[in-house]
């Protein structure tokens, strides 16, 4: 279960407040896909990046599994993320001086998890690269990339897959691909996903809609379109 609890953050431009993420109450069941629509500047991605711990909301509490990640200093959080959130960016952030295989290796090497080849080899053959693993970075498609950056994500079972704009760098055809098997992922494994995208159709992918305009919630919706009041985003 991911939780929000009257959350926003606030920046300082120049000599005003600039609010990014107006309060919102947000509940995200265990297993639940859940894209985020809305245009440039709208929030999506703070609001994603609050919810990894990458940044801290000026009010309000981040509940992941019950655990207040608003209180955690930086260790933990990086203790956290390691073991409950996978992470997918829109540009990749793979190391270009390692294979394929290698970068999946990476965060099983830290988190000392035994067989590390086996496991990251097994991994890629579920994003469907179990020929590419003896390729750089730079000999792989965009597509290709981030197939392995979502194998990457995987290494270490995270109950939480988070992707902002996953298919921003993409054409269409290899947009869908990575989507679909965003919540293939959620559906085989029961990984609770959330993913920022531009682009509603793929949005139409997944279980739950939210859409964001100027920091705030406009509504949330099924595949049915089902909507709910503005500012009613428990989903």
């Amino acid at each position: 279960m991911i939780e929000l609890r009257g959350v926003s953050k606030t920046v300082q431009s120049g000599d005003r407040a600039l609010t990014i993420l107006h309060p919102l109450d947000l509940s995200v069941p265990a297993g639940q896909s859940l894209s985020i629509v809305g245009p440039s500047g709208s929030g999506k991605s703070t609001l994603l990046g609050l919810i990894a711990g990458l940044d801290t909301p000026s009010t309000g509490r981040i509940l992941i599994g019950g655990t207040d990640i608003t209180v955690l200093d930086e260790d933990q959080l990086a203790r956290l993320r390691g073991a409950r959130i996978g992470f997918v960016f829109q540009f990749f952030h793979l190391i270009p001086s390692l294979t394929a295989l290698e970068n999946v290796m990476v965060p099983l090497e830290i988190a000392g998890v035994g067989d590390v080849s086996a496991t990251a080899r097994r991994l890629l053959a579920d994003v469907g690269l179990t020929d590419r693993g003896h390729h750089y970075p730079s000999q792989l498609s965009g597509g290709e990339q981030q197939r392995v950056a979502i194998a990457r994500a995987l290494a270490n079972d995270p109950p939480i897959l988070l992707a902002d704009e996953p298919t921003g760098n993409l054409d269409s055809t290899n947009g869908r691909h990575v989507i679909e098997l965003l919540v293939d992922v959620n559906r085989r494994r029961g990984t609770t996903l959330m993913l920022v995208t531009h682009d509603r159709e793929l949005a139409g992918c997944t279980d739950v809609t939210l859409s964001m305009r100027d920091g705030r919630t406009e509504r949330a919706a099924t595949p049915d379109a089902a909507l709910e009041p503005a500012g009613a985003a428990a989903v």
